[in-house]
This record gives structure tokens, C-alpha cells and sequence, in this order.
């Protein structure tokens, strides 16, 4: 196994950013006049989960601001299922 030297070398970060960037690919195909709201608020929550892990990576070393850090990403990672589920239901997505 190797050492983990940087937040890009977890795996939750690897695959919160991929999630991100397919959250990205999918909003692409939304309405125009959603542009301001859902793809604005999706793309913004679910970049937000792996930029709190590199956050939290960062202050791993105070427990307090580590955990407050890898909340946030949770809430961020719930908040961006929220907006998934209203695309479903708007049939923006399969």
C-alpha cells in the first residue's frame, strides 16, 4: 500500500471528483433556463464534496476543523443527491 503524501492520493477524493465532473457532463444537457438555478446549484455542491476533503486533508492535524471539514463534504454530497433527484423528476436525466 502506499503512503498517502497529498489529498489527491485518497480514494475518496479521487472518486468524489469524478462524481463532480459527471454531475459537470450531465448538466451540460439541462434547459437553458435552469442555467442560473438546478445546474448552478448542482455543479456548485458537487464540486464543493471533494474540495472539503482537500480541506479537511489540510487540517487533518486539529480533529475539531477535520471533522467540521468532512461534515461539510457530507452535507455537500447530500445536497447534490437533492438536485439529482429534481433532475430525475424534471426528466433532465435517466
Amino acid at each position: 500500500m502506499e503512503k498517502i503524501r497529498k489529498h489527491t492520493d485518497l480514494k475518496v477524493y479521487q472518486l468524489s471528483f469524478e462524481a463532480g465532473m459527471e454531475v459537470f457532463e450531465l448538466s451540460k444537457k439541462f434547459p437553458k433556463e435552469e442555467r442560473y438555478s438546478l445546474t448552478d446549484q448542482i455543479r456548485r455542491s458537487s464540486r464543493s464534496v471533494s474540495g472539503n476533503i482537500a480541506e479537511a486533508w489540510r487540517k487533518r492535524r486539529y480533529p475539531k476543523s477535520f471533522v467540521a471539514k468532512l461534515s461539510d463534504s457530507d452535507g455537500e454530497s447530500a445536497e447534490t443527491q437533492v438536485w439529482l433527484d429534481y433532475a430525475l423528476d424534471c426528466k433532465y436525466i435517466e
